[in-house]
């Protein structure tokens, strides 16, 4: 299935399910290609034909975005290597859970989570080994009579017991066994360490006009994470505010550049901002304030620089008002 043709599946299912979308990113390479938010739930979600093409430093990138929005990565694909994703299997990319589209209708739209994992010995789960104990119990079967069953020790149904992951083969004659379901669901939305991840971004070569830039912000108090696949150059984060920050001559490309951006911020619920080199034409594009590098310069710490951003949240031209700046708890 072609790349476009996945991606089309991916909206159309996240559309089914509720969520709202940001435009598709279109910077190369690119880190995630939808922002998605149904409520509380954020999902930044890469898509790929081959789960294999994402690399490690896409990876990390799309993780240090999630953790600081408060949103999970996901990656969709429809292969990996020359064999078709199975539906209802999770395989992780450098710790990035990824599914099929299938996958992602039944988890988000069924409501229905994958109980199988992708491990290097093949498709397993994960044994609710209280409740395996229970069943045993109260079969009256033993540890010797189960293992027999199974043909396997009884050292490994204790291990079971203990929480021991199985193949998909074992999970299936433990149920039909025991006659109670055992596999727990795959836990799709988890947190990454802040400190581990952001230690392995790359070491990309940034502009120097950038480079000098993000210095401002953080010379004026902002906690900034410089990004290098995506439609902006950093997050810059005061306490509880996160804004997405971009850097970038006025021309036709920035104005392109400041309206995705407006569309994932409305969906991740920040502020975005384009610092402008040289003069700027306007105070803001659809929601994402422009501010001129020389009134950046100006700015002595970040509540003024916040300030001046609400103050340009009023589109001049049409009085109309944007949506606040998000305080993530």
């Amino acid at each position: 299935m072609s790349r476009d043709a996945l991606i089309q599946q991916v909206l159309a299912v996240l559309d089914k399910a509720g969520f709202i979308v940001s435009d598709r990113c279109d910077v190369h390479p690119r880190s995630f290609d939808i922002a998605a938010r149904r409520g509380r739930l954020l999902l930044l979600l890469k898509v790929l034909s081959n789960i294999d093409g994402i690399s490690q430093e896409i990876s990390n990138e799309i993780r240090c975005l999630a953790n600081r929005l408060i949103g999970y990565p996901l990656i969709i694909g429809d292969k990996t290597r020359d064999r078709l994703l199975e539906n209802g299997a999770v395989y992780l990319r450098y710790g990035i859970p990824s599914f099929n589209v299938r996958t992602l209708y039944d988890c988000f739209v069924e409501g229905s989570p994958p109980l199988v994992y992708a491990a290097p010995g093949g498709l397993c789960v994960s044994i609710d080994g209280d409740v395996l104990r229970e069943a045993r119990t109260d079969k009256n079967i033993s540890l010797g009579e189960l293992a027999r069953e199974l043909g396997v020790s009884r050292r490994t149904i204790s291990k079971y017991e203990e929480g021991m992951d199985a193949t998909i083969k074992i999970a299936l004659k433990l149920e039909s066994i025991l006659d109670v379901p055992l596999a727990c669901p795959v836990e799709l939305l988890h947190s990454y360490s802040r400190s581990q991840n952001e230690s392995q971004l790359g070491p990309d070569y940034v502009p120097m006009m950038v480079r000098d830039i993000l210095k401002i912000f953080v010379d004026i108090g902002f906690d900034v994470l410089p990004i290098i696949h995506a439609p902006f150059n950093a997050l810059s984060q005061e306490e509880d505010i996160v804004m997405l920050t971009g850097i970038s001559k006025y021309n036709d490309t920035m104005i392109k550049k400041a309206r995705l951006m407006s569309s994932i911020s409305n969906v991740a619920k920040t502020q975005s901002v384009l610092v402008v080199e040289g003069q700027s034409k306007k105070l803001q594009i659809n929601g994402t304030v422009l501010v001129e590098k020389e009134e950046l310069e100006k700015i002595d710490d970040s509540s003024d620089f916040i300030s001046l951003v609400q103050d340009r949240k009023v589109d001049p031209d049409s009085d109309a008002k944007s949506s606040d700046i998000r305080v993530i708890h």
